[in-house]
Parts: C-alpha cells; structure tokens; sequence
C-alpha cells in the first residue's frame, strides 16, 4: 500500500479535500545521482496536489491525515492510462500499414485511431465504480481545539 500524509483542506458532502506535498525519497537513495525521480522532483519544486477523498474517519478541516491506495491499483491505472493507448497505437500504425499496402499516411491514420480508441477505453474502464482507484483515508489525527 502507498501512503502519503496530508492535511484536510475542505470538506464536501461526505468527501473531504486533502492537501499534500509531493516529496522525494532521493534524500536516502543510494542512486540518486543518476536517477530521474529526482530530476522530475526537482523540478516539481515540491507543489502542492489536492485530492478528493471519501471521508470514511470522520475528518474535519486542519486534520492531518494519511491516504493510501492500493499498489495493485496504481499499477492498473497506470498501465490502463499510459500502456493501453501505445499499444493500440501501434497496432492500428501496422495494421493501417498493412491493409494499404505500405503507405505511411494510412500508418499515421491508423496510430492516431489506435491511440484515440485506447484512451476511451482507458476513460470508459476508469470510469466504471466496481473499479477501485480511488485514494482512501486509513488515519486521522484530529488537531487539538484550545
């Protein structure tokens, strides 16, 4: 499970808005010199994200909390997003290639309308509520009132 921590922002219905910064773990990586996690870190100048996240602990404004979503979950988003479209790409540049007997503009026809039928369907797929890619709260602390 991937965590991060974060400080409740907002609250929204039953959703909250959680704010965190991006960080880097290069700090204590013995490849951090030739890395480029760090460069696009470094880059990032450490932004802020925010998140809306269901709010399942009970969370108020100010709270310091601690979201987390599943490796396995990432690792589909991430291959659903970025590897389903190039693949389809490539698969309509040979197969425009293919059935216009070697031309290139039906190849670069044929990745346009491969990567363009990857991303609906990655959008579809992503969309569908039984799929579970959505960050979720796993700890709250709440912040003292005086």
């Amino acid at each position: 499970m991937i965590t991060e921590t974060g400080k409740v922002v907002a609250v929204s219905g039953g959703r909250v808005w959680v704010q965190t910064v991006r960080t880097s773990a290069c700090q204590s990586c013995s490849a951090r010199h030739g890395c480029g996690q760090r460069a696009l870190a470094s880059v990032s100048g450490g932004r802020a994200n925010q998140v809306l996240v269901t709010n399942s602990l009970g969370a108020r404004v100010g709270d310091e909390v601690t979201v987390a979503i599943e490796e396995s979950a990432l690792l589909g988003a991430s291959l659903l997003v970025y590897a389903l479209p190039l693949v389809l790409m490539v698969i309509g540049a040979v197969s425009g290639h293919q059935l216009s007997g070697g031309h290139d503009a039906a190849a670069m026809f044929g990745a346009a309308a491969g990567m363009a039928a990857g991303f609906l369907v990655a959008r579809r797929v992503g969309s569908d509520p039984a799929r579970d890619y959505e960050p979720r709260l796993v700890n709250v602390r709440q912040m003292q009132t005086h």
